[in-house]
Formats: structure tokens, sequence, C-alpha cells
């Protein structure tokens, strides 16, 4: 039975290579051709990125980003985060924080979580704190874990977020900014259940939402 499993993981790992092989064979036959920016906005710009495919057609690529100085496919790395997600639960665990704000770029409300873009100096915890408190007005009172840099919306977008995961505490205030209009409470499993079925969320915080609820209170 042993040698069986072995087997199995073997082939797994034999299957995983593969398809490693194959995608890198994909990513080197798509050849870059260059990057043009088309509109510096005050926050972000536009880029076009020209390429040609396997099948030597060329495309062009609409992207936007918070860099401003984009020459070349090695800027579109971002060497750092551009800004924090927070996911906080009570001091008990039991509840999640959760913001109902309205986005400009959908024209409603939706649930997601604390963010912000990180100031220059700031780590990813002390933004989040920052962040936090200016949303919310709750303090960061511990930090479980930071995950490494995730893609906000990576199929036009280069923006990198950071993950602070961790226990927040204190009494809410309105939230100081004077362009969001930002509603944060706590939800216990059971209301976000509710709140899944038929409201609008960010997408990463609605895959978070549903993991957190799904096993009940």
């Amino acid at each position: 039975m042993r040698t069986l499993r072995i087997m199995k993981q073997i082939a797994f790992l034999c299957i995983n290579v593969r398809i490693t092989f194959q995608t890198v064979k994909e990513i080197v036959n798509m050849r870059y051709d260059g990057i043009k920016k088309i509109l510096d906005g005050k926050f972000i710009s536009r880029y076009d990125i020209t390429y040609t495919t396997e099948e030597n057609k060329t495309k062009v690529y609409e992207i936007i980003s918070r860099n401003k100085n984009i020459t070349s496919i090695a800027d579109l790395k971002n060497p750092s985060p551009d800004g924090v997600v927070i996911v906080v639960t009570d001091i008990k665990g039991e509840k999640l924080l959760l913001n109902k704000e309205y986005r400009m770029a959908v024209g409603d409300y939706v649930y997601n979580f604390p963010a912000g873009l990180i100031d220059a100096g700031e780590t990813a915890e002390v933004a989040a704190a920052r962040e936090l408190k200016e949303e919310t007005g709750l303090e960061l009172v511990s930090i479980k874990d930071t995950l490494f840099d995730s893609y906000s919306a990576i199929g036009f977008s280069n923006e990198t977020n950071r993950v602070v995961i961790g226990m927040a505490d204190g009494t809410f205030s309105k939230s100081t900014s004077a362009v969001e209009e930002i509603s944060a409470a706590w939800y216990t499993k059971a209301e976000i259940r509710e709140l899944l079925k038929n409201n609008r969320f960010a997408a990463r915080t609605q895959a978070f939402c549903y993991m957190w609820a799904k096993n009940g209170d």
C-alpha cells in the first residue's frame, strides 16, 4: 500500500512538471514587442502592451497601473506592494469585520475588507493599522500573519496587495475620508452566510467570507 501511495505521488509530480513545462513553453512562444503609455491619470496610468502570439499574430493588451514609468516588461513586476488588505476578527474570534462601501466603479454598495494604499516608508503592518483606524475607528491589536503579495485585478492591472490578518478592538467611528462612503460592522458566520445569498462583494472578500462562514458558528 505504501508503495502504491508513493507511485501515485510520483505520477502526480510528473503531471505537474509536464504542465509547468507546457506553461513555460507557452510564455516563451508569446513574444513581447513593446509597451506604450496611453494616458496619465492622477492616480493610475493606462498602457498598451504589444506582443506576438505563438501563431505569429500581433495583439495589443490594455492595462492600468499605479506605476507611471513603465518602459519594459520588467517594470510590470512591482518590487513592493501597492496596497494592504486588512482581514480581522474580534477578540473572541467570533465575528469578522466588513465594510459596506459605495464604489464609484460599479455605482453600487459592496461588502469589502478594509484596505488602502501603503504610504512611502510604511510597512504593510503599519499601513494596515493606519487604514483600519481611518476607515473604521478600530485598533489593530494583534497580527497573526502577513501574506505575500497578491494581485488585485490581474486581468487588466499589475496592482499588488499584501494581506494582513489579525484581531481588532475598539469603538466604531465614521471614516475620516471625505471621498469614500464606508460603514463598518462586525458580522457573525450566520450573518455572513445570509449576506452571501444576495449581496455584492469584492471577489477576494466573497471567497474568504464563504470559507470562513461555511462551517457554521
